[in-house]
């Protein structure tokens, strides 16, 4: 019974995944990246609240180690000063599944009064929202039901929104034509460290 259910839940998430709308609005994504960040040399900078920040601050951790500059900027904390790391061309992405996150409306505003040209790219469940519309370009997740049982708790959602920061990094990274011997630099320690030292002497 507890595997039958376990297998249910691997089922959803699958699912959820399979699901994820597939658009041209990808490529665009990616190269609003390469644009701001590769060519304007600027810095991509991620946020969102609660579950959604702490896939936000994933997605620029990740492009950072993989050769495109990202900050994740805290919505709350810009209200306070942060927003001061927010340059000209520089390019925001935006993580909420509601599209409606006061608090990331409220940043839109405040980023807006300070770079008025800054673009948007939303991640969220809700391509008709308040944020989705703000937004440059939209990357629908799809708007699965959660595992949690409640209906409630961030699950098959930020799923999906990990999902979807993974093909920007993936895309972002091919198109720039990202190398073991680049990735070496960036990351030095544990195994991940030496494991790309060696695949980038296999590149020479």
């Amino acid at each position: 019974m507890v595997n039958e259910e376990i297998a249910a839940i691997l089922a959803q998430e699958a699912d959820a995944v399979r699901n994820i709308p597939l658009t041209s609005d990808y490529e665009g994504a990616t190269d609003l990246i390469i644009e701001y960040v590769h060519h304007r040399g600027g810095k991509l900078i991620t946020s969102g609240m609660g579950k959604a920040g702490q896939i936000a601050m994933n997605m620029a951790t990740t492009f950072s180690s993989t050769g495109t500059p990202a900050s994740f900027l805290h919505p709350s904390e810009a209200q306070h000063g942060d927003l001061g790391i927010v340059r000209e061309n520089d390019l925001m992405l935006l993580v909420s599944n509601s599209g409606r996150t006061r608090e990331l409306v409220e940043l839109v505003s405040l980023t807006r009064g300070l770079v008025p040209a800054m673009k948007f790219i939303v991640i969220t469940g809700n391509p008709g929202s308040e944020l989705a519309r703000e937004a440059a370009i939209c990357l629908p997740t799809g708007a699965p039901a959660e595992v949690c049982p409640l209906g409630l708790t961030p699950t098959t959602s930020t799923t999906v929104m990990t999902v979807i920061g993974d093909i920007l990094v993936v895309r972002t990274m091919k198109k720039i034509g990202f190398t073991n011997r680049e990735y070496a630099k960036r990351h030095h320690g544990g195994y991940l460290g030496s494991k790309s030292r060696a695949q980038s002497q296999e590149e020479k």
